[in-house]
């Protein structure tokens, strides 16, 4: 059997694109560490009593009286094990991959809707890039962007875009043919039939994909910690690399609150949605 020379020829595309556009990632590099930074400086810098105060809030308007209280208490307790900035730190990083992440997926998943060949095209591609173990993605990544946070959230983009696609492009396939039909019949152009029709009934749906997107992004920490993205998975890779069972279990502890008190305002988000439709 003749083996297939893959490897070769990827190490070859990522030579010849980091020779030939250095340029190009540098300036997205830039940008990505810019949003980090404001999002880093706006979360660390508002002082912890405040940001409590506001998460409650957020959690009780959107998930009611026991999930604000879980919040309250989640934060608390990452406050008294001295890892808030840390958990900010990682929420900043999140919250840059899974903003980019809606702002290509969304527009990529309506798109996907309306083209049946599109969506045959994108089908394997988004299956390759959430079934590639998320390992792999890291070696380009620092090929092109050095270490530090930006290759961690250009890795973090690539693994967790797929279900807000593969979400958005399936809600609006789902919104009845009867209603479409009707908007059309009272003279609803195309732009009007999605923003006012179609993504309104498919919001739940793509609040599903939302969800699993930040989840997705969390999932993601440790391993892009291995690359000096910093934050909480900064403190977990310590605790294994020096065998310190205390201190990997402490930053275990606060990704999974983080990651429990985001996946229950965005479920209820999306709940209340579709109760609403």
């Amino acid at each position: 059997m003749i083996r297939l020379p893959i490897g070769v020829y990827v190490e070859k595309g990522v030579d010849w694109l980091t020779i030939h556009w250095s340029s190009f990632f540098v300036g997205i590099k830039v940008g990505i560490e810019s949003i980090i930074d404001g999002f880093e400086f706006i979360y660390i810098g508002i002082p912890f009593v405040i940001m409590l105060v506001l998460i409650a809030a957020l959690a009780y308007v959107t998930a009611g009286k026991r999930t604000a209280i879980f919040s309250v208490a989640g934060c608390l307790i990452i406050k008294s094990i001295e890892l808030w900035e840390m958990t900010m730190s990682t929420f900043a990083l999140v919250t840059t991959a899974t903003l980019i992440a809606l702002l290509i997926g969304i527009p990529l998943g309506i798109w996907m809707s309306r083209s049946d060949r599109l969506n045959k095209i994108m089908r394997p591609v988004l299956d390759f890039m959430q079934t590639m173990p998320a390992f792999v993605y890291l070696i380009p990544a620092v090929y092109f962007f050095d270490l530090g946070p930006v290759p961690g959230a250009v890795a973090t983009i690539i693994f967790a875009m797929p279900p807000i696609v593969r979400l958005t492009s399936l809600g609006i396939r789902q919104v009845p043919a009867d209603v479409v039909e009707a908007s059309r019949s009272f003279g609803a152009t195309p732009k009007q039939m999605l923003f006012k029709v179609q993504i309104p009934l498919a919001m739940p749906t793509i609040l599903a994909g939302l969800n699993q997107t930040i989840m997705l992004s969390l999932s993601m920490v440790v391993i892009s910690a291995m690359i000096g993205s910093g934050g909480l998975g900064d403190v977990v890779l310590k605790g294994i690399s020096q065998m310190k069972v205390g201190d990997g279990f402490e930053g275990g502890l606060a990704v999974v609150i983080l990651a429990m008190i985001l996946d229950r305002i965005t479920q209820s988000i999306g709940k209340s949605k579709k109760a609403k439709g």
